[in-house]
C-alpha cells in the first residue's frame, strides 16, 4: 500500500498532468501555424510534450507499487523521485534548448535532457531491482 507521502505525490503528479494538457493546446497552435516555430522547434516541442505526459504517468505507476520494494534510505528515495525528476528535466531540456527566433540547433540547455535521462535510468534500475528483490523475499 502506498505511503501517505506517496499518495500526496501521486496527487501532485495528477495535477501536473493538467499542465501537460495545456501544453497540448499550445502544440495545436504550433501545428496550425498560429504560433511561430521552425521544424526543429516543432519536433522538440512534440518530444517534450510526449515525454512529460508519459513520465508523469510512469511516476504514478511506480509510486503505486514502490512500497513493496526491498529498498530503504537513499535507494528508496531514488526509486520514488527519480522518474518525477526526469519528468521535469527531460521536457525542460526539449523546450528550453530551442527557445528563440528560428534556432538551427539546440542550445546549451540540452544538458537538462541528458540529466533527466540519467535520473530516469537510475530510478528505473533501482525500482526494478528493488521490486524484484521484494517479490523474491515475499515468496
Amino acid at each position: 500500500m502506498p505511503s501517505a507521502n506517496d499518495l500526496i505525490l501521486i496527487g501532485i503528479l495528477l495535477l501536473a498532468l493538467v499542465t501537460v494538457e495545456s501544453g497540448g493546446y499550445f502544440l495545436t497552435r504550433v501545428v496550425r501555424g498560429h504560433a511561430p516555430a521552425n521544424r526543429l522547434q516543432m519536433s522538440f516541442f512534440r518530444a517534450g510534450h510526449a515525454h512529460a505526459a508519459v513520465l508523469l504517468v510512469l511516476s504514478i505507476a511506480i509510486l503505486a507499487v514502490i512500497s513493496y520494494a526491498a529498498l530503504d534510505g537513499f535507494w528508496m528515495q531514488l526509486a520514488r523521485l527519480g522518474v518525477p525528476i526526469a519528468a521535469i528535466l527531460m521536457p525542460a531540456g526539449f523546450f528550453l534548448s530551442v527557445l528563440g527566433k528560428d534556432p538551427e540547433r539546440p542550445n546549451r540547455l540540452i544538458w537538462l535532457l541528458w540529466a533527466g535521462v540519467v535520473s530516469l535510468t537510475a530510478a528505473l534500475i533501482t525500482a526494478g531491482v528493488g521490486l524484484i528483490a521484494g517479490g523474491v523475499a515475499a515468496l
